[in-house]
């Protein structure tokens, strides 16, 4: 049950202008998305929350018991996949490339949407233009930004791999349709207000042709070339183990009933983090919930995974971290945190629409008219400060010169993709039909707003009159701090200021966007489940989402791509381990 302090209720935000561009240009993992509910859990589920033992979470109850006479088949294979995500078929590609026998479960029914923006260390592509990584930097940057929680030794196996991964996914990718480019990656005089590394090693998967497969997909192809196929509609219940406590196995919930799946060399877990499980979710990152007004993760990531494995002995990151885009995109006066909770324990929040332009470096205000923040900071930073306002959303603004901003702020990763996508509307003259882009005029349905005068957005940014007042006063000395090029009131750089003085101006409400939760099952350098004295639990391997040992906090908001690239980099390392 939710605190009475997040039961928050709203009206629904309107409809979506972005997400034909953004599938236009291939990019389906920061693609607008519904956010849909879970499939039907099972009993199974059901008891294991009913079975919670003193002093055990709620959340996590205790695994279920399953009646020898309710399975329905016995398989056995040497590695059991759980999850067809980033992490499990970039393991099932290279699994059926080695020879390894092996079986990838899924328990919805398609692999999960791709992220197509991943980090690799090295690569050729960086050195066919003179760039390389400064590796020592990078693995402090890692360790600075979890506070020391981050295990460096599972760091430098990521470092030192990475490349071989994007080489096995690259020629994958080639095979169906697909390609691979580096995304531009020099910020001139940082970005945040820090010295903070960027460092030259974020790459993009894309397709070179209509029928092109995106990376998921083209590695579906490729097993199923090898004679190998994704048991979808396949949904982990719980492990198996021997008197030694080593995993052997794993039962899984599927239409016909339950089947066990006995792995002889091992479980690897890659079911994602626990986005889609309410009661999770606030008890284990509360700012989270109060940063939200929207989810785009895969409906099946309840954290089944992760208690999965804490089951089995396994224990979990002691600090929380998600991955928060700021560009939830809400009616002016919505309240950022879920309206309520599905019967499958989902929260339900109040938009599923973003706005990719938000996560531009605008001006941003409080719904009391102050700026309050460094808006070059971006991921779950700017979902963090916004958190703790007034109403837990801002608003951005912008005004006519929107075109030549975008092209000058040089925003990287999937920030970067207004200015991909603004190239689309740019007309014979040399400028850009703004209305086009923003499909306006859209006002009164609680989207872009727009206005010949500032007072004009005020009102209908629905500030009351101190507030107005106050953001009047707010974009005046915004402009000053324009005109002198230097921010002394919060220090952002030089080159990611802007005047708003051009009508028509521009506004948006907005909130944070949740992807996906990064902390999980703690893990050694070869990714292997530890246990509370932080030994290892034979036979149990976790990666990605599902698993921790990387990241507390916050996402590292200069880091773009490194979260999907220790992801596959962590599932190819236990399968080369393996055979």
């Amino acid at each position: 049950m939710k605190s009475e302090s997040m039961s928050r209720r709203s009206f629904l935000g309107g409809a979506g202008v972005l997400a034909a561009g953004m599938a236009a240009a291939g990019m389906a993992g920061c693609a607008p998305q519904a956010s849909g509910n879970l499939s039907e859990t099972g009993e199974a589920t059901a008891q294991a929350a009913e079975g919670a033992a003193e002093g055990v979470p709620s959340w996590l109850g205790q695994a279920p018991e399953i009646d020898e006479a309710e399975i329905v088949s016995e398989l056995t294979t040497d590695l059991v996949i759980a999850g067809a995500g980033n992490g499990g078929m970039a393991a099932a590609a290279y699994a059926a490339d080695k020879g390894l026998d092996f079986m990838v479960f899924e328990a919805a029914g398609d692999v999960s949407g791709t992220r197509n923006w991943f980090a690799a260390i090295d690569t050729k592509y960086y050195a066919e233009i003179g760039q390389t990584v400064d590796r020592g930097r990078l693995m402090g940057e890692i360790a600075r930004y979890s506070a020391g929680s981050a295990d460096e030794r599972l760091i430098k196996m990521v470092i030192d791999e990475s490349n071989d991964m994007c080489e096995f996914v690259d020629s994958v990718l080639a095979q169906y349709g697909g390609n691979m480019v580096v995304q531009d990656f020099e910020i001139p005089g940082g970005m945040g207000g820090t010295p903070y590394y960027t460092p030259p090693f974020e790459h993009m998967c894309g397709t070179t042709s209509e029928d092109g497969l995106d990376r998921n997909h083209a590695f579906e192809a490729f097993i199923n070339d090898k004679g190998h196929e994704v048991y979808y509609e396949h949904r982990l219940i719980k492990l198996t183990q021997d008197d030694a406590g080593r995993v052997t196995g794993a039962i899984l919930e599927t239409p016909e009933g339950y089947v066990r799946v006995t792995a002889n060399k091992g479980v690897m877990l890659a079911t994602g983090g626990y986005v889609n499980n309410a009661e999770m979710l606030e008890a284990l990152s509360p700012i989270t919930c109060q940063s939200i007004v929207m989810t785009t993760s895969e409906p099946k990531d309840d954290g089944m995974g992760q208690k999965a494995a804490m089951w089995a002995g396994a224990t979990r990151d002691a600090v929380s971290a998600t991955m928060i885009f700021d560009r939830g995109w809400v009616d002016p006066g919505t309240p950022a945190g879920w309206l309520d909770v599905s019967d499958d324990g989902t929260p339900i929040w109040p938009s599923n629409i973003q706005i990719n332009c938000a996560s531009q470096p605008w001006l941003k205000v409080n719904v009391h008219g102050e700026r309050f923040m460094n808006e070059s900071a971006c991921y779950d930073h700017i979902s963090h400060y916004t958190a703790q306002q007034p109403n837990g959303t801002y608003y951005c603004i912008w005004d006519a010169n929107f075109a030549e901003d975008v092209n000058r702020f040089g925003m990287l990763g999937c920030a970067g993709l207004t200015k991909l996508m603004l190239g689309g509307f740019k007309q014979d003259d040399g400028t850009y039909d703004l209305d086009g882009f923003f499909q306006l005029p859209i006002q009164g349905d609680g989207n872009v707003l727009k206005a010949d005068t500032l007072e004009e957005l005020a009102d209908l940014m629905l500030l009351d009159d101190e507030a107005k007042k106050t953001f009047l006063a707010t974009v005046e000395r915004y402009n000053e701090l324009y005109d002198n090029q230097e921010d002394v009131d919060f220090f952002k750089e030089a080159y990611r200021l802007s005047e708003i003085r051009k009508p028509p101006y521009y506004a948006a409400s907005v909130g944070g966007r949740l992807l996906t939760t990064i902390d999980g099952i703690r893990i050694n350098a070869d990714c292997q489940a530890l246990n509370e004295d932080y030994e290892p639990i034979e036979g149990l391997y976790c990666v990605g989402d599902c698993s921790g040992s990387v990241f507390a906090g916050c996402y590292p908001d200069q880091l773009h791509g490194f979260a999907c690239g220790r992801t596959m980099t962590e599932a190819l390392h236990v399968v080369k381990n393996l055979a």
